[in-house]
C-alpha cells in the first residue's frame, strides 16, 4: 500500500482489512503513513470495520477477528472485500464460457461479479440460486417497449428457496429444482477452502444446496479470492478433488499454489498466463 489519498472509504477499508489479515494486526500510525490519510480517518475506518465484525480494535490499532465457524457475513459486508481481485477472477472465469451453453452460478459476491462479465455471451441458459445474480441479467434487459433485447440475452432459471444472509436461496425447494436440471458448467463461490476441510460454508442448508449444484454439473469451477484459503465454515460439502478448476487471484502464495496443485486438477490465477 502506497499513496492512496484519493481512495474511496470502502476501498481504503478493504486494503486495511487485507493488511490486518496478512500481518495479523496493524497500528494506526503505520496506516496513516501508508495510506497518506489522517489519524482520525484511520480511526473512523477501524471503527467501521469493527462494527461490521471484521476486525477487533486494540490500543493503537487492530487485529483480526477469529470468526466462529457458524458466522455468515451479509452480502453487502462481503461485497467491499477484495473488489479488484473479484473482478479479475470474474473476467478470467468468463473466458471459460462458450456461447449457447447451460451454466450455473451459485450465490456469492464473486459469482455476482462474474454475472456482469457474462452479459454479452450469446444464448446462455443460466441456473442460479442467487437473486443478486438473476437481477444482473434482468436489469440488463430493456423495459417493456424500451428497445431491442441485447445480443447476449440469457434465459435465467432462479431456483427459489429460503434466502441466506449472503443472498443465496437454499433449502428443499432449491434442492428439488436443482436436482431436475443438468448444466455444462458450475461456477461456485465458497466461504472457505482448505486441504483439510475442502469446500465449506457456515450454513448447513447451503451446504446441501451446493452439493446438489455440484452433482448436476459436468464441470465444477470454484471462483474464490486468496483470502478464502485456510477459512473453514461449519459444514464441508466437497473435497478439493471434486473441483475441476479453481480460479483465484495473484494474492495466493506460491507455496499454497503447489499444495493446491496436489489436490485438484486445475488452478487458474487471474492476470497470469496458465502454467
Amino acid at each position: 500500500m502506497t499513496d492512496n489519498q484519493n481512495l474511496l472509504a470502502e476501498q481504503r477499508r478493504a486494503l486495511i482489512l487485507d493488511e490486518v489479515r496478512r500481518r495479523g494486526g496493524v497500528r494506526v500510525n503505520e496506516l496513516t503513513r501508508r495510506l497518506n490519510v489522517s489519524d482520525m480517518t484511520i480511526r473512523r475506518d477501524l471503527d467501521a470495520l469493527a462494527r461490521q465484525g471484521m476486525v477487533a480494535k486494540v490500543h493503537g490499532g487492530a487485529v483480526p477477528v477469529v470468526e466462529a465457524s457458524t458466522h455468515e457475513p451479509g452480502f453487502e459486508a462481503k461485497s467491499v472485500l477484495e473488489p479488484s481481485a473479484k473482478d479479475e477472477i470474474a473476467r478470467t472465469a468468463a473466458a471459460l464460457v462458450a456461447p449457447g451453453t447451460a451454466i450455473a452460478l451459485s450465490g456469492g459476491t464473486t459469482t455476482y461479479a462474474l454475472a456482469r462479465h457474462l452479459l454479452d455471451v450469446p444464448d446462455l441458459t443460466v441456473v442460479t440460486n442467487s437473486v443478486r445474480v438473476a437481477d444482473v441479467f434482468h436489469e440488463a434487459q430493456p423495459a417493456e417497449g424500451g428497445g431491442e433485447v441485447r445480443r447476449g440475452a440469457a434465459t435465467v432459471v432462479l431456483t427459489g428457496g429460503v434466502r441466506t444472509p449472503s443472498a443465496a436461496l437454499v433449502g428443499p425447494v432449491a434442492d428439488r429444482a436443482i436436482r431436475s436440471l443438468h448444466f455444462d458448467l458450475l461456477f461456485l463461490g465458497v466461504h472457505g477452502i482448505s486441504v483439510e476441510a475442502g469446500l465449506s460454508t457456515p450454513n448447513l442448508a447451503e451446504a446441501e444446496t451446493n452439493r446438489c449444484l455440484m452433482r448436476s454439473a459436468r464441470r465444477v469451477v470454484v471462483v474464490a479470492d486468496h483470502t478464502k484459503w485456510g477459512t473453514t465454515g461449519l459444514s464441508s460439502f466437497a473435497e478439493l478433488s471434486e473441483v475441476d478448476t479453481w480460479v483465484t487471484d495473484r494474492g495466493l502464495g506460491e507455496g499454497i499454489r503447489s499444495e493446491v496443485a496436489e489436490h485438484l486438477p486445475g488452478l487458474l490465477v487471474a492476470g497470469e498466463e496458465p502454467a
